[in-house]
Formats: C-alpha cells, sequence, structure tokens
C-alpha cells in the first residue's frame, strides 16, 4: 500500500512543476500560490520605469518657478522704468510751466568777450551761481561741479557737459577777478559777470535769491544766495537742480540718465 502511494506522488510531480514555470509559485510540494506570468511581471516593470522620478518633478518645479519668478522681476522692472520716465516728464512739464531758465542773459566772460544764453545752446550746461569773495560754500559747490563733469567725460558715450559760473557779487567780481578764481576749478568752467542789472537779470531767470550783507570794517562782506547747481538741457531749458546733500555719486547718476533719455523741446510739445 505505502508502495502504490510513493508510485502515485512521483508520477504527480513533473504536472506540478511543469505547471509551476507557467502560472503558479511553488511554495512547497503540495501548496501552489499564483504569481504571474513573466510577461506580466516584465510589462509592470516597464510601466514604473516610465514613471516621472522624483527628481525630475523637483526640476520641473524648479522651472517653472525659475520662469514665473523672472516674469515677476520683468514685470516690475518694466513699471519701475515707466514710472521713472512719468516723474520725469512730469518735472520737465513743471519746470516749462514755470518758465525756469527759459529767459536769456546777456553777461561778459573771463576773457572779456560778450556772451548769451544762445551761445549755449545745443550743449549740456551744469549752471552755479555763487561770488569769488565766498569763503568755503562756493568752492566747495564748484569743486563738486568739477568733479560731476570730469567723472561724465570718462563715458564716451556721453556729450560734454560745459560748467558755467556767473557771479552774484559783481561789484568786486569783475572780468579779471573771475578769470582769476576760476582757475582753480575745471578748465572748460566759464566765469561770466557783467552790470548789476545784467546778472540780477540773469539770476532772476533762475529765480536766485541774493543779498549782500553788512560791510565790515575793511569793506568786506557776505552775499547770502540761492546755492544750488542747474542742469540745462540742449533746448535751453532746466531740467533738474542738485542743493548741497547731493553728492558727486548722485549727481552723476542723474546727469547720465537725464542725458540718455533726453528728448529735444520741439519733439515734445
Amino acid at each position: 500500500m505505502l508502495a502504490l502511494r510513493w508510485i502515485v506522488a512521483h508520477r504527480r510531480l513533473p504536472l506540478v512543476l511543469k505547471t509551476s514555470v507557467s502560472s503558479p509559485c511553488v511554495t512547497s510540494l503540495t501548496h501552489l500560490r499564483p504569481c504571474g506570468s513573466l510577461q506580466h511581471r516584465f510589462l509592470s516593470s516597464g510601466r514604473n520605469s516610465s514613471a516621472p522620478t522624483p527628481k525630475a518633478k523637483l526640476a520641473t518645479r524648479l522651472l517653472v518657478t525659475v520662469l514665473f519668478g523672472g516674469g515677476v522681476l520683468a514685470a516690475w522692472w518694466y513699471v519701475h522704468e515707466e514710472k521713472k520716465q512719468m516723474q520725469r516728464q512730469q518735472r520737465v512739464e513743471q519746470l516749462r510751466q514755470l518758465t525756469l531758465g527759459r529767459g536769456n542773459f546777456s553777461l561778459l566772460d573771463h576773457r572779456g568777450q560778450r556772451r548769451t544764453k544762445h551761445d549755449f545752446l545745443g550743449r549740456w550746461v551744469l549752471l552755479y551761481f555763487g561770488f569769488t569773495h565766498c569763503p568755503d560754500i562756493c568752492p566747495e559747490e564748484l569743486e563738486k561741479l568739477s568733479a560731476v563733469v570730469e567723472k561724465l567725460d570718462q563715458d564716451p558715450a556721453l556729450p560734454q557737459v560745459q560748467p558755467l559760473f556767473i557771479t552774484v557779487d559783481p561789484e568786486r567780481d569783475d572780468v579779471a577777478a573771475v578769470a582769476r578764481y576760476i582757475k582753480d576749478f575745471h578748465p572748460r568752467l566759464i566765469g561770466l559777470t557783467g552790470t548789476l542789472e545784467e546778472v540780477k537779470e540773469a539770476g532772476q531767470d533762475f529765480r536766485v535769491y541774493s543779498s549782500a550783507g553788512p560791510k565790515d570794517e575793511d569793506g568786506d562782506y557776505i552775499v547770502d544766495h540761492t546755492v544750488l547747481i542747474y542742469l540745462i538741457s540742449p533746448d535751453g531749458l532746466l531740467l533738474d537742480y542738485y542743493n548741497r546733500t547731493k553728492n558727486e555719486e548722485q549727481m552723476v547718476e542723474n546727469i547720465r540718465n537725464h542725458i540718455r533719455t533726453y528728448v529735444p523741446l520741439e519733439k515734445t510739445s
């Protein structure tokens, strides 16, 4: 009887092994479990390999973030530049309505030649009103003006800026005195003087205040006056002005922007 069972078991074993290759998995000689075909496993593995990896997803997210951030930054820059341009146009319009710098002057330069405002049309001008007996403020401002012009000269893309000095003290500042005074500053600096009426008219065109103080025992006196440096465009329009709080770098950057965005007055009217 035992021999008969042994023969039957050995005859069924090849059938079990043959079947396990195609579909089920063998856990023991008497217990089988289904595990799927090799083809099914291969297809499943292929589908998983084509799915995006975590690194690919992160790279995609970073790319989208960078593109979005760049778009926002570009939009902000555009709006910022448009706002600056609008502010410059509004400032020019205000100055035009006030007619500041729109008049003419007729004065003598430090060589004794008659010069008018028309002589400087077509050129950028930095203008300062002062006097040769000024103890400290005028020399400091003219030194700053000279340094600004020198820095602008270093940029070959910019036109030359003409420095200009007009005295508010014609009683003491004749042609010879002005000539001696301006030698200490920029070599292109032109000094202008004239009669009391001529100087007063030139100052009124730029709303310059000046008032001579009391004389001391030596006949010396100080002139209280407006301390500003004026930027005049090639069409003779006052575009901007700079007080003592503006340093050289700020002035250079501001003047450079004015020159680069300049539109002749005829095209804006």
